[in-house]
């Protein structure tokens, strides 16, 4: 079973958070209890790059604490890794959490800054840019997430025969449950996503440049090592052919003519 539902966003959970425990720790243990009742034989759910915080190395290790959220979403994603554990040790259900690194694509949230930005430059109209578009993420083509997140769904979480409780690894545990970063393992800075997004539209974007948001962190990049040596997960999109795919399902959905690229 895969649940990818939630309430997502870094943003709207300081706006409100009552939305955030509703979806995520309520709707959650409704998903464990099903799971539960049920005889489910593995349950593959959604965390989030966001639970690493404050944490500052580089790449995220899913082997690294993360004990300091700074958005209510980022804590109920990381409630949701322990409550899954919970159910794991408790009633041997297998649980797999994928935390999401800055996932695009056709299809995404309009609410994401790919759609927010191909929308507004089309319409000549300026763009927020956080942190001054110095800050990086490690943007991951949907393909490359699908790909991942089937093959974790057929491998199937087991205790860690190698687990030490006098040294825990937070990536396992000796019930059957793993945690996993899913990435693309190449961290792009925003002003040259934003350069990317403009040479696919053929059109410059006009840039209100603002500070780091409450919530924001500077820097994401994934370790995705245990998922590689796990199920043999390997990330091919660079970003360049990812927005570029988007853009031209963008043009195709909402009927945009296509200007003349710009050169890079």
């Amino acid at each position: 079973m895969v649940n990818l539902a939630a309430q997502a966003g870094v943003r709207y959970s300081i706006e409100n958070p009552y939305a955030y425990v509703e979806s995520n720790l309520v709707g959650f243990i409704n998903i464990l209890e099903a799971c539960r009742h049920h005889a489910v034989e593995h349950l593959v759910y959604a965390s989030s790059s966001s639970v690493y915080g404050s944490n500052r190395k580089l790449p995220f290790s899913v082997r690294d604490a993360v004990d300091h959220p700074v958005s209510l979403y980022a804590a109920t994603k990381k409630a949701n890794e322990l409550m899954a554990h919970t159910y794991s040790h408790l009633y041997r259900l297998p649980t797999t959490g994928l935390r999401f690194f800055t996932v695009y694509g056709p299809w995404g949230r309009p609410d994401m800054a790919l759609f927010l930005f191909t929308r507004k430059i089309l319409a000549g109209e300026p763009i927020d840019v956080f942190n001054h578009g110095a800050h990086t993420r490690d943007f991951t083509y949907i393909d490359d997430i699908v790909e991942g997140l089937i093959r974790t769904l057929d491998h199937t979480a087991a205790p860690d025969p190698a687990f030490d409780p006098l040294k825990p690894n937070t990536g396992s545990s000796a019930a059957p449950y793993r945690v996993y970063n899913i990435g693309n393992q190449s961290p792009v800075q925003l002003n040259r996503y934003i350069e990317i997004i403009e040479q696919c539209l053929g059109r410059k974007a006009l840039k209100n440049l603002l500070p780091l948001q409450p919530g924001d962190v500077p820097d994401t990049c994934a370790d995705v090592d245990e998922l590689i040596n796990d199920v043999g997960y390997s990330p091919s999109t660079p970003v360049e052919t990812g927005v570029k795919r988007f853009i031209d399902w963008y043009r195709s959905y909402y009927r945009v003519d296509a200007p003349v690229e710009l050169s890079a």
